[in-house]
């Protein structure tokens, strides 16, 4: 933006007890009746179908663990999911709401230096009157090709005067805390009426600002954002507010 100011398995274990007695008392009765029937083999085949009812199901410390990795691929497709929507969201509310810019110039100083990069709310005045003491965006009315950025001071039908460097409005002394002594000029101007839908703007850096004393009040039409916030550099990082001025 133009200025002068200008704008990431466990199974049973071999040698079980009973299937071990089992056997041994099938070897003794064979050895002592050949002719005999095999009791311990049934007894072993029976030792055996006991093992087999009784054997426990494999521990589900397995089917946990696997639920476990399966579910974690799940949430962080939600995690990536939810983040999209909101990068998503926010790219919309900058592109469509807010807009960054960066100033050029000194004439907004203290609140604004060179090079500084804000947010302007392209959208604010659709919805809010525009107030004094508002640092709008507007395009230059002698070249719309140019943006500059100043401070709101007089509003349409209002009689803005200066007398050596003090503002007046409607005759009575409108205090400036947002302009440092050493940044007035000691000019006058006017007194001018406001034209209707106009607004009549000032830098802050009065003996620095090519603004409303020399191009006159702007037109509402040609404002298209509010100063709102300033993210560059770091020590002027925070909100942009209009500071109340008092009548003396």
């Amino acid at each position: 933006m133009a200025d002068d100011s200008h704008i990431p398995n466990q199974g049973n274990q071999a040698g079980d007890p009973t299937v071990g007695s089992e056997n041994s008392q099938a070897v003794s009765n064979l050895l002592s009746d050949p002719n005999a029937e095999p009791s311990g083999a049934s007894q072993v085949s029976a030792a055996n179908d006991l093992s087999s009812t009784r054997t426990e199901p494999p521990h589900p410390v397995h089917d946990e663990r696997h639920a476990h990795s399966s579910a974690f691929p799940r949430e962080l497709r939600g995690w990536v999911r939810d983040l999209a929507v909101a990068l998503s969201l926010a790219l919309i509310i900058i592109v469509f709401l807010y807009q960054p810019v960066k100033v050029e110039g000194t004439s907004m100083q203290p609140l604004l230096s060179d090079q500084e990069r804000i947010f302007i709310n392209k959208f604010v005045y659709r919805f809010e009157p525009i107030e004094r003491g508002d640092v709008v965006v507007f395009w230059y009315p002698l070249d719309r090709s140019k943006s500059f950025i100043k401070r709101v001071v007089g509003l349409p039908g209002e009689t803005i005067e200066l007398r050596r460097g003090k503002l007046f409005i409607d005759g009575k002394a409108i205090g400036e805390p947002y302009v440092p002594a050493s940044f007035f000029d000691g000019g006058s101007y006017g007194p001018l009426v406001v034209a209707p839908m106009s607004y009549f703007v000032m830098g802050d850096h009065r003996d620095s600002s090519n603004d409303s004393r020399m191009f006159g009040a702007v037109s509402r039409e040609y404002i298209y954002g509010k100063a709102v916030f300033a993210y560059w550099p770091v020590d002027h990082f925070g909100s942009i507010y209009a500071p109340e001025q008092d009548a003396k």
